[in-house]
């Protein structure tokens, strides 16, 4: 079995503590110095840079220089969505009264994973497209269907440049919250990005999004909660 993926070994990486707290902190997608990083996790940045040089080499971190600056991102959007499905995880473990995923309202309502839109809002997007037929599942995978595609060419997103690139184009995510799916991959990517020219969503510098009066009343104009749908 030594062709087997060594899954030992990416557990050992995000088994340590100050390693799992860096990580976290880059799920806001943004990327952050290792200076930034030792400060997330209380650790002094010679042990950051330490750590750091583990994620990077087991792949799980990307380094991005600008001059003399050094930055640390999340390697792809898969590891974004193994975090997101970890915390998930993590939280099953509590006693039941404990509710899933964070604490802060805010957060369970809306944030990003990485780069698309999570929480509550997420989920709303994600179960309203399918009921509305915009996506179809086709063994258990969201697929864009031909009404689909018109509805997000006239949404203002540019289908044609997502499809050039070779990033899946709809894949589901394992909301931290709720347990259930919210949308990722390059359409999810594309989805946020729009909310935040039409200037729906605004963010605070971490993870939790906001959306204004008029971005919270078009948002569920368009992406309506499916009938039956319980928040």
């Amino acid at each position: 079995m030594e062709s087997s993926p060594n899954i030992a070994r990416i557990g050992a990486l995000l088994g340590d503590n100050t390693r799992a707290k860096m990580l976290s902190a880059l799920m806001h997608g943004k990327a952050l110095t290792a200076t930034e990083l030792a400060n997330e996790a209380g650790v002094t940045a010679q042990t950051a840079t330490t750590h750091l040089a583990k994620l990077a080499d087991g792949g799980l971190l990307i380094l991005q220089k600008q001059g003399r600056h050094k930055y640390f991102a999340l390697a792809s959007e898969e590891v974004a969505q193994l975090l997101e499905s970890l915390m998930g995880l993590s939280a099953s473990a509590e006693p039941l009264r404990v509710h899933t995923g964070p604490r802060d309202p805010h957060m369970r309502a809306a944030r990003v994973c990485y780069n698309h839109l999570a929480g509550d809002k997420g989920i709303q997007l994600y179960d309203s497209l399918l009921a509305q037929r915009y996506l179809r599942l086709v063994d258990g995978a969201p697929q864009l269907s031909k009404k689909g595609r018109e509805f997000v060419v006239g949404f203002g997103v540019d289908l044609d440049a997502l499809q050039r690139s070779r990033s899946p184009l709809c894949k589901p995510c394992l909301d931290w919250s709720a347990r259930r799916s919210h949308l990722a991959g390059s359409l999810g990517r594309a989805l946020y990005t729009r909310f935040e020219v039409l200037r729906w969503v605004s963010r605070d510098g971490g993870r939790t999004v906001t959306f204004s009066r008029k971005g919270e009343r078009e948002f569920n104009q368009i992406f309506p909660l499916p009938a039956g749908s319980a928040r």
